[in-house]
């Protein structure tokens, strides 16, 4: 009998604590749009100094 009202306690509680689901969230509640940047043509040119910078090489890390 002790088992039973252990158990209808923890129920209870339960119910209490997790007793209903949160609303559903619509789609659109969950995208978020930002606007983006205009292209800069600048950032993609070609650099001949810089060149070296826009890739990893083990033997130039090593000074080799």
């Amino acid at each position: 009998m002790e088992n039973e009202k252990a158990t209808d306690s923890a129920a209870a509680a339960r119910r209490t604590r997790f007793g209903k689901l949160p609303e559903r969230i619509r789609h659109d509640e969950m995208v978020e749009e930002k606007a983006v940047a205009p292209n800069d043509p600048a950032r993609y040119a070609y650099d001949p100094e810089r060149s070296w910078t826009s890739f990893s090489c083990l033997a130039a890390d090593l000074g080799l």
